[in-house]
């Protein structure tokens, strides 16, 4: 075998194998369902003061982290914007903006006319306490403020309608 076909054959390996190690930690350390929610103070995204989770603990949260720059994030959302309208007064549904920075994330809540709360994490720092191990990631938190569901990656209507809309009609998790 020559230098080169090693080299290629070494670095195909060193890809598979740090592929491999992602996908095998993308839950680990990530979003635990039954334990409680990390809760900080954020700035709300277009509008002034901060908000928390913990602001809507006794009802039903959806919390979605994402980014504008995520392209998942895009098709995801006027899933979130349907399941928002079909549940209010029942699902408070908030957004959370992260690793981003200002006037992206307003575009984008522009553009796929959003009316649901955002809040901005735009270090990230508060996405990586919640657990989210990408973007985007969603969370179902029960009234007494621990996780009920955890969708890593995208939601889809499916999952909102089948999985997260049957928990907060039930009460149960």
């Amino acid at each position: 075998m020559s230098a080169r076909a090693f080299a290629i054959v070494i670095g195909t390996l060193g890809l598979v194998a740090l592929l491999g190690f992602g996908l095998a930690t993308k839950g680990e350390g990530g979003v635990t369902v039954g334990e409680p929610v990390a809760q900080a103070e954020l700035p709300l995204l277009g509008a002034s003061g901060t908000a928390s989770l913990a602001d809507y603990e006794g009802g039903w949260v959806l919390a979605n982290v994402w980014a504008s720059w995520c392209y998942p994030c895009r098709e995801e959302s006027p899933a979130l914007q349907r399941f928002a309208d079909r549940n209010r007064g029942r699902v408070t549904v908030i957004g959370i903006d992260t690793q981003d920075n200002t006037s992206d994330a307003l575009e984008f809540v522009e553009e796929f006319d959003l009316t649901y709360e955002q809040l901005h994490d735009g270090s990230g720092d508060y996405a990586d306490e919640l657990g989210a191990t990408g973007v985007p990631e969603t969370i179902l938190i029960g009234p007494d403020g621990n996780v009920a569901y955890h969708v890593p990656g995208a939601v889809t209507e499916d999952v909102l309608r089948e999985r997260i809309e049957p928990l907060v009609r039930e009460g149960g998790t």
